[in-house]
Protein backbone atom coordinates (compact mmCIF):
# COMPACT_ATOMS: atom_id res chain seq x y z
CA UNK A 1 0.00 0.00 0.00
CA UNK A 2 2.51 2.16 0.67
CA UNK A 3 4.68 2.25 -2.33
CA UNK A 4 1.26 2.23 -4.27
CA UNK A 5 0.42 5.51 -2.45
CA UNK A 6 4.18 6.96 -3.69
CA UNK A 7 2.96 5.93 -7.05
CA UNK A 8 -0.38 7.98 -6.96
CA UNK A 9 1.36 10.95 -5.05
CA UNK A 10 4.08 10.92 -8.01
CA UNK A 11 0.94 11.14 -10.38
CA UNK A 12 -0.54 13.56 -8.68
CA UNK A 13 2.43 15.99 -8.39
CA UNK A 14 2.88 15.49 -12.54
CA UNK A 15 -0.83 15.92 -13.62
CA UNK A 16 -1.94 18.86 -11.32
CA UNK A 17 1.59 20.85 -12.38
CA UNK A 18 1.07 20.03 -16.22
CA UNK A 19 -2.41 19.53 -16.51
CA UNK A 20 -3.98 22.09 -14.38
CA UNK A 21 -1.02 24.32 -13.66
CA UNK A 22 -0.80 24.02 -9.71
CA UNK A 23 2.55 25.61 -8.96
CA UNK A 24 5.41 22.71 -8.35
CA UNK A 25 5.66 24.36 -4.68
CA UNK A 26 2.08 24.02 -3.70
CA UNK A 27 1.98 20.26 -5.51
CA UNK A 28 5.00 18.61 -3.27
CA UNK A 29 3.50 20.14 -0.28
CA UNK A 30 0.45 19.05 -1.15
CA UNK A 31 1.65 15.39 -1.85
CA UNK A 32 3.58 14.99 1.17
CA UNK A 33 0.72 15.60 3.57
CA UNK A 34 -1.59 13.12 2.08
CA UNK A 35 1.07 10.94 1.38
CA UNK A 36 2.34 10.79 5.12
CA UNK A 37 -1.39 10.81 6.59
CA UNK A 38 -2.66 8.18 4.29
CA UNK A 39 0.05 5.33 5.26
CA UNK A 40 -0.74 6.57 8.58
CA UNK A 41 1.86 8.85 10.32
CA UNK A 42 0.88 10.85 13.25
CA UNK A 43 -0.11 14.38 12.76
CA UNK A 44 2.68 15.26 14.28
CA UNK A 45 5.51 13.19 12.57
CA UNK A 46 3.68 14.63 9.50
CA UNK A 47 4.55 17.77 10.39
CA UNK A 48 7.76 17.70 11.77
CA UNK A 49 9.14 15.84 8.62
CA UNK A 50 7.83 18.80 6.31
CA UNK A 51 9.36 21.82 8.26
CA UNK A 52 12.46 19.02 8.91
CA UNK A 53 12.51 18.43 4.84
CA UNK A 54 11.90 21.56 3.85
CA UNK A 55 14.64 23.66 6.66
CA UNK A 56 17.23 20.83 6.01
CA UNK A 57 16.91 20.99 2.43
CA UNK A 58 17.57 24.88 2.45
CA UNK A 59 20.26 24.70 5.06
CA UNK A 60 22.36 22.58 2.90
CA UNK A 61 21.75 24.22 -0.54
CA UNK A 62 19.54 27.63 -0.38
CA UNK A 63 22.82 29.80 0.02
CA UNK A 64 24.73 28.03 -2.61
CA UNK A 65 21.53 28.54 -5.27
CA UNK A 66 21.63 32.62 -4.23
CA UNK A 67 24.81 32.90 -4.19
CA UNK A 68 25.35 30.70 -7.64
CA UNK A 69 22.52 32.83 -8.98
CA UNK A 70 23.88 36.24 -8.37
CA UNK A 71 27.61 34.96 -9.79
CA UNK A 72 24.97 34.02 -12.42
CA UNK A 73 23.76 37.12 -12.87
CA UNK A 74 26.91 39.19 -13.16
CA UNK A 75 28.41 36.99 -15.22
CA UNK A 76 25.95 37.15 -17.65
CA UNK A 77 25.24 41.35 -17.60
CA UNK A 78 29.00 42.00 -17.46
CA UNK A 79 29.22 40.31 -20.35
CA UNK A 80 31.63 37.77 -18.76
CA UNK A 81 29.81 34.21 -19.31
CA UNK A 82 29.75 35.16 -23.18
CA UNK A 83 33.55 36.38 -23.41
CA UNK A 84 34.51 33.15 -21.46
CA UNK A 85 31.62 30.49 -23.67
CA UNK A 86 33.82 32.45 -26.72
CA UNK A 87 37.09 31.33 -25.11
CA UNK A 88 35.13 27.86 -25.06
CA UNK A 89 33.87 27.39 -27.77
CA UNK A 90 36.99 28.30 -30.01
CA UNK A 91 38.65 25.48 -28.23
CA UNK A 92 36.42 22.65 -28.04
CA UNK A 93 34.19 23.84 -31.45
CA UNK A 94 30.39 24.84 -31.23
CA UNK A 95 28.57 21.41 -31.82
CA UNK A 96 30.80 19.81 -28.33
CA UNK A 97 29.10 21.73 -25.38
CA UNK A 98 27.37 18.78 -24.59
CA UNK A 99 30.42 16.47 -24.35
CA UNK A 100 32.46 19.45 -22.75
CA UNK A 101 29.31 19.67 -19.72
CA UNK A 102 29.42 15.90 -19.68
CA UNK A 103 33.20 15.80 -18.91
CA UNK A 104 33.17 19.37 -16.57
CA UNK A 105 29.84 17.58 -15.06
CA UNK A 106 32.00 14.26 -13.94
CA UNK A 107 34.85 15.62 -13.11
CA UNK A 108 33.47 18.54 -10.93
CA UNK A 109 31.15 15.93 -9.08
CA UNK A 110 33.88 14.08 -7.92
CA UNK A 111 34.77 16.43 -5.16
CA UNK A 112 31.50 18.56 -5.43
CA UNK A 113 27.75 17.46 -4.90
CA UNK A 114 25.81 17.64 -7.30
CA UNK A 115 23.44 20.72 -6.49
CA UNK A 116 26.57 22.52 -6.12
CA UNK A 117 28.33 21.73 -9.32
CA UNK A 118 25.03 22.35 -11.18
CA UNK A 119 24.33 25.38 -10.00
CA UNK A 120 28.12 26.81 -10.41
CA UNK A 121 28.53 25.45 -13.52
CA UNK A 122 24.71 26.75 -14.88
CA UNK A 123 26.02 29.65 -16.01
CA UNK A 124 28.71 28.61 -17.96
CA UNK A 125 26.17 25.88 -19.45
CA UNK A 126 23.58 29.00 -20.51
CA UNK A 127 26.39 30.61 -22.27
CA UNK A 128 28.12 28.26 -24.36
CA UNK A 129 24.66 26.88 -25.38
CA UNK A 130 23.94 30.29 -26.17
CA UNK A 131 27.05 31.39 -28.65
CA UNK A 132 26.73 28.01 -29.90
CA UNK A 133 22.89 28.18 -30.69
CA UNK A 134 22.01 24.68 -29.33
CA UNK A 135 18.82 23.71 -27.02
CA UNK A 136 19.48 24.31 -23.55
CA UNK A 137 18.17 21.19 -22.75
CA UNK A 138 20.61 19.04 -24.24
CA UNK A 139 23.55 20.71 -22.45
CA UNK A 140 22.31 20.66 -19.32
CA UNK A 141 20.89 16.82 -19.31
CA UNK A 142 24.32 15.97 -20.17
CA UNK A 143 26.12 18.44 -17.69
CA UNK A 144 23.36 16.86 -15.23
CA UNK A 145 24.25 13.60 -16.13
CA UNK A 146 27.96 13.99 -15.64
CA UNK A 147 26.97 15.14 -11.85
CA UNK A 148 24.91 12.60 -11.20
CA UNK A 149 27.17 9.38 -12.46
CA UNK A 150 29.99 10.59 -10.70
CA UNK A 151 28.26 11.64 -7.26
CA UNK A 152 26.67 7.85 -7.20
CA UNK A 153 29.73 6.15 -7.89
CA UNK A 154 33.20 7.68 -7.59
CA UNK A 155 34.97 8.16 -4.50
CA UNK A 156 35.74 10.88 -2.31
CA UNK A 157 31.86 11.38 -2.65
CA UNK A 158 31.06 10.85 0.47
CA UNK A 159 27.95 8.22 -0.31
CA UNK A 160 29.95 5.69 -2.09
CA UNK A 161 32.87 6.08 0.89
CA UNK A 162 30.28 5.45 3.28
CA UNK A 163 28.83 1.96 1.69
CA UNK A 164 32.69 1.21 1.49
CA UNK A 165 33.30 1.58 5.01
CA UNK A 166 29.87 -0.35 5.58
CA UNK A 167 30.88 -3.15 3.66
CA UNK A 168 34.33 -3.70 4.43
CA UNK A 169 35.76 -2.44 1.18
CA UNK A 170 38.83 -1.76 0.00
CA UNK A 171 38.74 2.27 -1.20
CA UNK A 172 41.54 1.67 -3.65
CA UNK A 173 39.78 -1.10 -5.49
CA UNK A 174 36.65 0.43 -5.39
CA UNK A 175 38.01 3.80 -6.77
CA UNK A 176 39.55 1.86 -9.57
CA UNK A 177 36.90 0.31 -10.71
CA UNK A 178 34.68 3.07 -9.85
CA UNK A 179 36.48 5.20 -13.20
CA UNK A 180 35.71 2.76 -16.08
CA UNK A 181 31.86 1.91 -14.81
CA UNK A 182 30.77 5.12 -14.55
CA UNK A 183 32.62 6.14 -17.61
CA UNK A 184 30.83 3.70 -19.39
CA UNK A 185 27.77 4.85 -18.07
CA UNK A 186 28.66 8.09 -19.13
CA UNK A 187 28.77 7.39 -22.73
CA UNK A 188 25.13 6.36 -22.46
CA UNK A 189 23.90 9.44 -21.09
CA UNK A 190 26.04 11.63 -23.16
CA UNK A 191 24.17 9.69 -26.27
CA UNK A 192 20.71 10.17 -24.34
CA UNK A 193 21.41 14.01 -24.14
CA UNK A 194 23.05 14.56 -27.58
CA UNK A 195 20.39 12.47 -29.62
CA UNK A 196 17.59 12.71 -27.42
CA UNK A 197 17.32 15.71 -25.26
CA UNK A 198 18.64 18.20 -27.60
CA UNK A 199 15.73 17.47 -29.80
CA UNK A 200 13.77 19.33 -26.74
CA UNK A 201 14.41 23.15 -27.59
CA UNK A 202 14.92 25.35 -24.61
CA UNK A 203 16.10 28.98 -25.16
CA UNK A 204 18.90 28.98 -22.89
CA UNK A 205 18.98 32.77 -22.11
CA UNK A 206 15.17 34.17 -24.00
CA UNK A 207 15.59 37.52 -22.63
CA UNK A 208 18.96 38.13 -24.96
CA UNK A 209 18.89 38.26 -28.53
CA UNK A 210 22.21 37.70 -30.86
CA UNK A 211 22.87 40.82 -31.27
CA UNK A 212 23.09 41.66 -27.58
CA UNK A 213 24.87 38.82 -26.76
CA UNK A 214 27.57 40.37 -29.16
CA UNK A 215 27.23 43.86 -27.67
CA UNK A 216 27.90 42.40 -23.75
CA UNK A 217 31.02 40.11 -25.51
CA UNK A 218 32.60 43.39 -26.92
CA UNK A 219 32.28 44.59 -23.04
CA UNK A 220 33.06 41.75 -21.10
CA UNK A 221 36.26 41.35 -19.41
CA UNK A 222 38.67 38.45 -20.42
CA UNK A 223 37.80 35.18 -20.15
CA UNK A 224 40.66 34.59 -17.45
CA UNK A 225 39.03 36.98 -15.05
CA UNK A 226 35.59 36.24 -16.26
CA UNK A 227 36.38 32.29 -15.04
CA UNK A 228 37.71 32.79 -11.32
CA UNK A 229 33.97 33.06 -9.82
CA UNK A 230 33.24 29.75 -11.09
CA UNK A 231 36.81 28.42 -10.78
CA UNK A 232 38.17 29.23 -7.10
CA UNK A 233 35.39 28.29 -5.62
CA UNK A 234 35.44 24.68 -6.75
CA UNK A 235 38.93 24.97 -6.28
CA UNK A 236 38.55 26.13 -2.37
CA UNK A 237 35.79 23.44 -2.21
CA UNK A 238 38.37 20.11 -4.04
CA UNK A 239 41.32 21.44 -1.18
CA UNK A 240 38.48 20.96 1.79
CA UNK A 241 37.97 17.35 0.35
CA UNK A 242 41.34 16.40 0.46
CA UNK A 243 42.08 17.85 3.77
CA UNK A 244 39.25 15.87 5.21
CA UNK A 245 40.90 12.78 4.03
CA UNK A 246 42.21 9.96 6.54
CA UNK A 247 45.40 10.15 5.84
CA UNK A 248 45.29 14.33 6.56
CA UNK A 249 47.91 15.05 4.01
CA UNK A 250 47.82 18.41 4.30
CA UNK A 251 48.61 18.08 8.68
CA UNK A 252 46.71 19.61 10.99
CA UNK A 253 46.62 22.72 13.04
CA UNK A 254 45.69 26.51 11.59
CA UNK A 255 46.45 26.12 8.13
CA UNK A 256 44.25 23.37 7.51
CA UNK A 257 41.00 25.22 9.65
CA UNK A 258 41.30 27.85 7.42
CA UNK A 259 40.88 25.59 4.42
CA UNK A 260 38.10 23.62 5.94
CA UNK A 261 36.58 27.01 6.53
CA UNK A 262 37.05 28.83 3.37
CA UNK A 263 36.71 25.57 1.26
CA UNK A 264 32.67 24.96 3.06
CA UNK A 265 30.80 25.83 -0.25
CA UNK A 266 28.74 28.07 1.23
CA UNK A 267 32.14 30.44 1.92
CA UNK A 268 33.52 29.45 -1.05
CA UNK A 269 30.43 30.48 -3.18
CA UNK A 270 30.38 33.88 -1.25
CA UNK A 271 33.90 34.24 -2.19
CA UNK A 272 32.94 33.80 -5.47
CA UNK A 273 30.37 36.67 -5.11
CA UNK A 274 32.85 38.91 -4.13
CA UNK A 275 34.92 38.43 -7.18
CA UNK A 276 31.42 38.47 -9.40
CA UNK A 277 31.31 42.24 -8.40
CA UNK A 278 34.47 42.65 -9.95
CA UNK A 279 33.51 41.85 -12.97
CA UNK A 280 31.68 44.98 -14.67
CA UNK A 281 34.37 47.60 -16.47
CA UNK A 282 32.33 50.10 -15.23
CA UNK A 283 31.00 49.18 -11.66
CA UNK A 284 27.93 51.15 -10.48
CA UNK A 285 27.10 50.79 -6.64
CA UNK A 286 23.24 50.39 -7.48
CA UNK A 287 24.19 46.91 -9.26
CA UNK A 288 24.13 45.92 -5.54
CA UNK A 289 20.69 47.28 -4.11
CA UNK A 290 17.60 45.40 -4.22
CA UNK A 291 16.46 46.38 -8.29
CA UNK A 292 19.99 46.08 -9.12
CA UNK A 293 22.05 42.97 -10.69
CA UNK A 294 21.78 41.48 -6.65
CA UNK A 295 18.15 42.07 -6.84
CA UNK A 296 17.59 40.27 -9.68
CA UNK A 297 19.67 37.39 -8.76
CA UNK A 298 17.66 37.33 -5.01
CA UNK A 299 14.23 37.13 -7.38
CA UNK A 300 15.92 34.50 -9.70
CA UNK A 301 16.52 32.33 -6.63
CA UNK A 302 13.81 32.46 -4.22
CA UNK A 303 11.07 30.59 -6.80
CA UNK A 304 13.98 27.80 -7.34
CA UNK A 305 14.40 27.75 -3.67
CA UNK A 306 10.94 27.55 -2.70
CA UNK A 307 10.78 24.65 -5.19
CA UNK A 308 14.05 22.71 -3.52
CA UNK A 309 12.77 23.24 -0.19
CA UNK A 310 9.37 21.79 -0.83
CA UNK A 311 10.83 19.07 -2.85
CA UNK A 312 12.99 17.89 0.81
CA UNK A 313 9.74 18.35 2.66
CA UNK A 314 7.88 15.23 0.33
CA UNK A 315 11.46 13.04 0.52
CA UNK A 316 11.31 13.82 4.26
CA UNK A 317 8.48 12.22 5.02
CA UNK A 318 8.96 9.52 2.65
CA UNK A 319 12.35 8.91 4.64
CA UNK A 320 10.24 8.91 8.05
CA UNK A 321 7.52 6.57 6.48
CA UNK A 322 9.27 4.11 6.80
CA UNK A 323 9.70 2.83 2.92
CA UNK A 324 13.20 2.29 2.52
CA UNK A 325 13.03 -0.05 5.46
CA UNK A 326 9.19 -1.92 3.78
CA UNK A 327 11.37 -2.62 0.49
CA UNK A 328 14.81 -3.75 1.91
CA UNK A 329 12.61 -6.54 4.03
CA UNK A 330 10.62 -7.30 0.61
CA UNK A 331 13.39 -7.62 -1.40
CA UNK A 332 16.07 -9.20 1.40
CA UNK A 333 15.24 -12.39 1.29
CA UNK A 334 15.67 -12.81 -2.51
CA UNK A 335 18.22 -14.67 -4.27
CA UNK A 336 19.41 -12.40 -7.15
CA UNK A 337 23.12 -12.50 -6.79
CA UNK A 338 25.16 -9.18 -7.54
CA UNK A 339 21.71 -7.85 -8.81
CA UNK A 340 19.99 -7.39 -5.30
CA UNK A 341 22.06 -4.66 -3.91
CA UNK A 342 21.26 -3.06 -7.16
CA UNK A 343 17.06 -3.35 -7.22
CA UNK A 344 17.00 -2.29 -3.36
CA UNK A 345 19.22 0.47 -4.11
CA UNK A 346 17.11 1.54 -6.79
CA UNK A 347 13.98 0.72 -4.65
CA UNK A 348 14.86 2.93 -2.11
CA UNK A 349 16.06 6.17 -4.02
CA UNK A 350 12.86 6.05 -6.03
CA UNK A 351 11.12 5.89 -2.81
CA UNK A 352 12.88 8.41 -0.81
CA UNK A 353 14.64 10.75 -2.91
CA UNK A 354 18.06 11.06 -1.92
CA UNK A 355 21.02 8.76 -3.39
CA UNK A 356 22.99 8.92 -0.16
CA UNK A 357 20.80 7.41 1.93
CA UNK A 358 19.99 4.71 -0.69
CA UNK A 359 23.87 4.06 -0.93
CA UNK A 360 24.08 3.63 3.27
CA UNK A 361 20.69 2.17 3.68
CA UNK A 362 21.36 -0.36 0.78
CA UNK A 363 24.78 -1.20 2.67
CA UNK A 364 23.42 -1.74 6.11
CA UNK A 365 20.97 -3.99 4.39
CA UNK A 366 23.50 -6.25 2.50
CA UNK A 367 26.03 -6.44 5.15
CA UNK A 368 24.95 -9.39 6.91
CA UNK A 369 23.72 -11.29 3.90
CA UNK A 370 27.36 -10.97 1.75
CA UNK A 371 28.41 -14.38 2.78
CA UNK A 372 24.96 -16.29 2.11
CA UNK A 373 24.99 -14.24 -1.56
CA UNK A 374 28.66 -15.58 -2.07
CA UNK A 375 30.39 -11.77 -2.59
CA UNK A 376 32.45 -12.07 0.83
CA UNK A 377 35.64 -11.71 -1.66
CA UNK A 378 37.89 -8.39 -1.62
CA UNK A 379 36.60 -7.98 -5.38
CA UNK A 380 33.07 -9.02 -4.44
CA UNK A 381 32.68 -6.11 -1.98
CA UNK A 382 34.02 -3.42 -4.19
CA UNK A 383 31.71 -4.13 -7.24
CA UNK A 384 29.15 -4.84 -4.33
CA UNK A 385 29.54 -0.57 -3.75
CA UNK A 386 29.33 0.25 -6.79
CA UNK A 387 26.40 -1.40 -8.23
CA UNK A 388 24.94 -0.06 -5.01
CA UNK A 389 26.17 3.66 -6.46
CA UNK A 390 24.21 2.16 -9.90
CA UNK A 391 20.89 1.75 -7.78
CA UNK A 392 21.56 5.16 -6.02
CA UNK A 393 20.86 6.91 -9.25
CA UNK A 394 17.64 5.01 -10.48
CA UNK A 395 15.75 7.17 -10.35
CA UNK A 396 15.61 10.96 -9.82
CA UNK A 397 12.51 12.60 -9.82
CA UNK A 398 9.72 14.59 -8.10
CA UNK A 399 11.17 13.85 -4.18
CA UNK A 400 14.83 14.19 -5.27
CA UNK A 401 15.63 18.03 -4.14
CA UNK A 402 18.41 17.78 -7.32
CA UNK A 403 15.19 17.02 -9.98
CA UNK A 404 13.87 20.39 -8.65
CA UNK A 405 16.97 22.23 -9.12
CA UNK A 406 17.81 20.99 -12.39
CA UNK A 407 14.13 21.85 -13.54
CA UNK A 408 13.87 25.29 -12.41
CA UNK A 409 17.12 26.52 -13.24
CA UNK A 410 16.95 25.07 -17.17
CA UNK A 411 13.49 27.03 -17.10
CA UNK A 412 12.15 22.87 -17.59
CA UNK A 413 8.80 21.82 -17.34
CA UNK A 414 8.02 19.01 -15.47
CA UNK A 415 6.89 16.79 -17.47
CA UNK A 416 9.93 17.43 -19.63
CA UNK A 417 12.10 17.07 -16.58
CA UNK A 418 10.33 13.24 -16.23
CA UNK A 419 10.83 12.38 -20.13
CA UNK A 420 14.56 13.95 -20.44
CA UNK A 421 16.14 14.05 -16.80
CA UNK A 422 14.56 10.98 -14.56
CA UNK A 423 14.74 8.72 -17.81
CA UNK A 424 18.60 9.53 -18.16
CA UNK A 425 19.21 8.60 -14.46
CA UNK A 426 17.40 5.71 -15.44
CA UNK A 427 19.86 4.62 -18.17
CA UNK A 428 22.77 5.82 -15.81
CA UNK A 429 22.17 3.33 -13.34
CA UNK A 430 20.88 0.72 -15.26
CA UNK A 431 23.87 0.76 -17.56
CA UNK A 432 26.12 1.03 -15.00
CA UNK A 433 24.59 -2.00 -13.06
CA UNK A 434 25.53 -4.04 -16.55
CA UNK A 435 28.84 -3.02 -16.62
CA UNK A 436 29.82 -3.94 -12.73
CA UNK A 437 27.32 -7.32 -13.75
CA UNK A 438 30.19 -7.87 -16.79
CA UNK A 439 32.79 -7.24 -14.77
CA UNK A 440 31.20 -9.80 -12.00
CA UNK A 441 31.22 -12.43 -14.33
CA UNK A 442 35.14 -11.88 -15.08
CA UNK A 443 36.33 -11.35 -11.52
CA UNK A 444 34.16 -13.13 -8.78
Amino acid sequence: MSILLLILAVIFIVVSTTKFNLHPFLALLFAAIFYGLLVGMPFTDVIASIQEGFGGTLGNIGILIIAGTIIGVFLEKSGGAFALAEKVLNAIGDKHVPTAMSIIGYIIAIPVFSDSGFVILTPLNRALTKKAGLSLAGTAVALGLGLSVAHAIVPPTPGPIAAAGILGADLGMVIGLAIPVSLFALVFGWLWATKIASKTYIDPNPELSDQEVETRTRQAPSAAKSVLPILLPLVLIVLRSIAELPSLPFGSGFFVNIILFIGHPIIALLIGVLIAFTLPKKFESKMLSSTGWVGKGLLDAAIIIMITGAGGAFGKVLQNSGIATLIGDSLGDANLGIWLPFILAAGIKSAQGSSTVALITTASIVAPLMSTLGLDTDMAKALVVLVIGAGSLVVSHANDSFFWVFTQMTDMEVKDGYKLHTTGTLILGATAAFAVWVLSLWLI
